[in-house]
Formats: structure tokens, C-alpha cells, sequence
């Protein structure tokens, strides 16, 4: 059993196809395949089920998956162990979603570099698909998303959750009003992110409860962009409360919905089996601290 070969295996496990697998262990899909094969090979045993469309671990290879991805962790680990003898700085590797990172990470960066010192932080703003893929990949430490997710290596735990509020024209009739009510909003034309993103799904789910599907007039690939659609009069959109926070112009209001009101939980993911640098868990501390009150500074 070679420690190549349970990269490879942890990585089939986890991405569930051979082709993906291969492109992060940096090698041919034939070579990875063969590799496995040898593995199986080697312990006597089928650890890959290759007959359905999609395939999946058996038995032994969801009890072999747990441990070497142990593994793995611990050589990691070593290799982080061996670069802070050699006085080599820490560094962090933070993923979140558009509708979260340009509100949430500047404030919490900042509280995070003044409890504990000068850090290089990558950070990677990118769709939630390609944060969980990141996180379990082992290319990003930590990453911050809308929960629920459903990606079995990675831990998540919430940090708090957050209204969706109405974004509208400063000078729009219903600016005048506390609230608004599910039928209102359904007079109305609305701005929505583009459907990749999971707000989008979030807000027509919530729509949907509330008998009040959006009428979708247009579309934006950045909340940056929707709220300036909705400044120049294109209609109203759904907006998290931290972009609220965020907003220093006076072209627009926000106002909640009468009733039940749309949230969405904010949480951190990072994966369950992979040992991380101190520094890692001093972040996800400082978010737990720090999280739920930054956007409001």
C-alpha cells in the first residue's frame, strides 16, 4: 500500500468520479485507475463500485476511506510540523460566496490580524459548489456559505443567521411603508442574481411559501449589480441584511417582509478527517466571535 495510492482512493472517494480525482492528484485518469486497481489489488478486496452511473464506495472502502484519509491528515500535518521549524509564516486559506465575503471577511480578517498577529490569508470568493469542492479538495482550510450543504467529508457549523430584506428605490411608493406584505410583493417586478446562486433559490423557495413567486424582470451575476438595478428603478430585490450594513447610498431602502420573514443561516465548513494548522481554528473562533456582529460595525 503506497501513500500515493490513498491519495488518489481518498480523492475518488470524496469527488466520486475518476476524472475529477485525477485532475487534482495531477495525473492521467488511466494512471489513477490503474493505481486503484492495484490498491484493491493489494487488500483483496472491491473498494470502488463502478457498475452504477454514479459510483460509490463499498463497505470496505468506506472503512478504508476513514482511515486513510487519517492518514493523510497526520503526514500533512508532519509536512506543516517540519515548516514551522523553519520559521516559515502561517498561512490561511479562506473560501466564501459572493453574497457573503465583500461584507463579512474584511471586518473579521481585521478582528482575526489583531488577536493573533500578521498571517498570509488567500482568500477565494467564488459559488458554493466550488467552495465545498475546495474544502474537500484540501485547497481551501476553511469555507463560509449559506448552510444547509450536503458533502459528507466536511464539517459545518452555523455562526448565526440573517433576515433577506427588501431592497427598493429610495422614492418607491412602498419606501414609505415599515413593512411589506407577501401581496404586495407580488404586484411588484423584481431584480434576482443570476441562478447559480444559491440566494436566488433561497428567495424563490421563500416566494413560493408565501404564495408570492417573483416576477422577474431582470437578472444580475453580482448582488453589487442587483442593487444598482434596483437604485435605477428596475425593481425590488431580496437582499441579505449584511449588504444592508454595507450600503451608503441614499438611492435605496430596505424594509422587511410582514409576517414570517426569509432568513438564511450563515455557517463555516472545513473538512472532518484533515488536521490544520492552529491557525485555522483561531479563525473559525474569530468567527464564531466576531461573525454575527461584524457586519453590523
Amino acid at each position: 500500500m503506497e501513500l500515493h495510492q490513498l491519495r488518489y482512493f481518498v480523492a475518488v472517494a470524496e469527488l466520486k468520479s475518476f476524472t475529477r480525482a485525477a485532475e487534482r492528484c495531477e495525473v492521467t485518469q488511466p494512471s489513477l485507475s490503474q493505481q486503484i486497481a492495484k490498491l484493491e489489488q493489494n487488500l483483496g478486496t472491491t473498494l470502488v463500485d463502478r457498475s452504477a452511473r454514479r459510483i460509490a464506495l463499498t463497505p470496505a472502502g468506506e472503512r478504508l476511506y476513514e482511515r486513510a484519509a487519517a492518514i493523510l491528515s497526520q503526514v500533512d500535518e508532519a509536512q506543516q510540523v517540519v515548516c514551522e521549524g523553519a520559521n516559515l509564516p502561517p498561512h490561511l486559506r479562506v473560501g466564501a460566496i459572493p453574497t457573503i465575503a465583500p461584507y463579512l471577511l474584511p471586518p473579521v480578517l481585521k478582528a482575526f490580524e489583531r488577536a493573533y498577529g500578521p498571517v498570509e490569508v488567500s482568500v477565494v470568493e467564488d459559488l458554493t459548489a466550488e467552495i465545498v469542492q475546495g474544502c474537500t479538495a484540501g485547497d481551501l482550510d476553511v469555507g463560509i456559505v449559506a448552510l444547509p450543504i450536503d458533502a459528507a467529508p466536511l464539517h459545518s457549523e452555523q455562526l448565526f443567521r440573517e433576515e433577506l430584506l427588501v431592497a427598493l428605490p429610495a422614492k418607491h411608493p412602498l419606501a414609505k411603508k415599515k413593512t411589506i406584505t407577501a401581496a404586495e410583493l407580488a404586484r411588484e417586478p423584481f431584480v434576482m442574481l443570476s441562478e447559480e446562486h444559491c440566494l436566488g433559490e433561497q428567495v424563490v423557495t421563500y416566494c413560493r411559501q408565501r404564495e408570492c413567486p417573483p416576477r422577474v424582470a431582470c437578472r444580475g451575476g453580482q448582488l453589487a449589480t442587483v442593487l444598482e438595478l434596483v437604485a435605477l428603478g428596475y425593481g425590488l430585490a431580496f437582499v441579505p441584511e449584511m449588504a444592508r450594513a454595507g450600503d451608503r447610498s441614499r438611492q435605496r431602502v430596505y424594509r422587511s417582509v410582514a409576517g414570517a420573514k426569509p432568513t438564511r443561516a450563515i455557517g463555516v465548513i472545513w473538512h472532518r478527517f484533515r488536521r490544520a494548522h492552529p491557525v485555522v481554528a483561531e479563525f473559525r473562533a474569530t468567527l464564531k466571535a466576531h461573525g454575527a456582529g461584524a457586519m453590523k460595525d
